[in-house]
């Protein structure tokens, strides 16, 4: 298992071991080794985790960025691999990447996993991930506000080394600065297409952290209703990065999900 560059020189890790593949996607500002948790779980698995566009080791050409180019992303890496059947797992804005890739490639899809997503945001919802674009596009650090919102107290304490990498992943300068504020920038402002939610068919698991104060609870409940074929697990003691601080919990839902698929 090594990680390499496909033809578009998207960064990715493929572990093959000739299952049906587990296809990982991850947060706005972070990278693909977020998901280690889960590759280590589904290790005799076979599993896909990639650098989205602009983050880590993926370069993003383009002046503009939409949903689009994280869909095309994801269509051209599983063409490359001749994948044509696969789990999808995403997280918080690679949540949105899944939906919109659910609902122009279902067929692709033998299950999909919706982590920490935002849904039907107010405007006083919107505006503090608004607000803290402008903090970073001032060039101000929004890592420790992070930090608070992703996890609980007793795991900031008890786990420097995992919160100093992230804090450092968050930390963006030059071009990655640039590139990351166009990602976070169409996270703040994206708007969900309900006649899309309502179409996809794939049997999807919808799961958020019990404290999550961004992608909350209700946010994920009301997803779960409108999509055609979801259910809905709460992670408790969690927040939004529920797949990190509570991995056990999570990888035994995604699992789950998957084996009943």
């Amino acid at each position: 298992m090594q990680f390499n560059f496909d033809p578009n020189q998207n960064y990715y890790l493929l572990n093959n071991n000739n299952t049906t593949p587990i296809v990982f996607i991850h947060g706005v500002g972070l990278d693909q080794t977020m998901w280690q948790p889960q590759l280590d779980y589904f290790k005799n698995e076979t599993t896909l985790t990639y650098d989205l566009l602009g983050h880590g080791k993926t370069p993003l050409k383009n002046n503009d960025l939409s949903m689009n180019n994280f869909t095309d992303q994801l269509y051209g890496i599983i063409k490359s691999l001749n994948i044509n059947e696969f789990n999808l797992v995403g997280f918080s804005i690679g949540s949105l990447i899944a939906i919109e890739f659910a609902s122009k490639y279902h067929n692709y899809l033998k299950s999909l996993t919706l982590i920490s997503t935002t849904y039907k945001r107010n405007k006083k919802e919107r505006q503090k991930v608004i607000d803290r674009v402008n903090l970073a596009k001032e060039n101000k650090s929004i890592s420790d506000l992070a930090m608070k919102r992703w996890f609980s107290d007793d795991y900031l304490i008890k786990n420097p080394n995992v919160i100093k990498n992230l804090k450092q992943q968050l930390e963006k300068y030059g071009d990655d600065h640039i590139n990351f504020i166009k990602a976070y920038s169409l996270f703040a402002n994206y708007e969900e297409d309900i006649k899309i939610i309502n179409s996809i068919p794939t049997k999807t698991l919808v799961m958020t952290g019990a404290m999550d104060p961004g992608s909350t609870p209700k946010m994920s409940r009301e997803l779960c209703d409108d999509l055609a074929n979801a259910i809905y697990v709460e992670i408790k003691n969690a927040k939004h990065l529920c797949s990190i601080e509570c991995s056990d919990d999570v990888n035994f839902q995604i699992k789950k999900h998957i084996d009943n698929a």
